[in-house]
């Protein structure tokens, strides 16, 4: 069995799951996660 994780889907996850125990703490995980995104698109997903 082949799985295949790509980063976009991954990085909503976990900051998903950031927001679920630290709501407080939104506003920074937004930002990581715009930046995260930003960046794998600017540099593509081939790491």
């Amino acid at each position: 069995m082949n799985l295949h994780l790509s980063i976009g889907p991954l990085a909503a996850l976990i900051a998903g799951i950031l927001i679920l125990i630290m709501p407080r703490m939104l506003n920074l995980i937004v930002a990581i996660y715009l930046i995260v995104i930003g960046i794998i698109g600017l540099f593509g997903t081939h790491f």
